[in-house]
């Protein structure tokens, strides 16, 4: 199967430009298009990460890659993993409660398949702080931080003011009512009072996971260019 020029022009230089192939995002994306696409990767000998996936998405990539693997939780499809950055620093992945661990899981899915290790670190939001102060040498001990809270957004800068490491704080769209589907969270994060708080979008795990990804190849001497 190939891709068709129609609806899809495959990037397979983008690892080669910026250090990790292109990611195929599922939305929007008919079922067989995803499958037409990962064909063409996997021809050219590059892994498969398809995010925003639905169970019509893997179905239709599983019947041409029996290896295919399917992250429910985390909607995403992998096909094989980059394995360069094994032993490399460990990323966190911090998440306010078990409702924010769909979008901590795809930060971690993301995280996995480029090789890095990640440390789980869930249901530490602040209306329970001491489940986090139990977990601050774990921290301490990451390279990076992912940390993925929804509600009213406070627990990045509660841990950026306990943990010296780069910090990317993911809002998400849990919450109620004035929590306007996550804008809430997102505002509060970017006007955090922490230092070394960097905010992606509402919901983007995946954004998370590649610039904690970059910030560490850069650290590692390993970054393109």
């Amino acid at each position: 199967m190939k891709a068709d020029p129609s609806f899809a022009r495959v990037d397979l230089e983008r690892a080669r430009r910026c250090g990790r192939p292109e990611t195929i995002l599922c939305a929007g994306k008919l079922p067989s298009e995803v499958a037409s696409i990962a064909a063409t990767l996997r021809a050219a000998g590059q892994p498969v990460l398809a995010t925003r996936a639905e169970q019509a998405h893997f179905d239709a990539v599983a019947a041409e890659f029996p290896d295919a693997v399917w992250h429910s939780r985390a909607r995403c499809i992998t096909i094989g993993r980059d394995k360069s950055a094994e032993g490399g620093f460990a990323v966190g992945v911090v998440c306010a409660g078990t409702a924010d661990l769909p979008v901590a899981d795809e930060a971690a899915v993301v995280l996995d398949f480029f090789g890095r290790r990640v440390d789980r670190v869930a249901d530490v939001g602040v209306a329970g702080l001491h489940r986090l102060l139990g977990e601050v040498d774990r921290l301490r001990a990451c390279g990076v931080l992912v940390v993925v809270a929804g509600m009213e957004g406070t627990l990045p800068s509660v841990v950026a003011g306990l943990v010296d490491r780069p910090l990317i704080a993911v809002p998400t769209s849990v919450g109620y009512g004035a929590n306007l589907g996550g804008l809430s969270a997102l505002l509060a994060m970017l006007t955090s009072c922490a230092s070394r708080v960097t905010v992606v979008n509402i919901d983007n795990g995946f954004g998370a996971a590649c610039a904690a990804d970059a910030i560490l190849r850069l650290a590692e001497g390993t970054s393109v260019g």
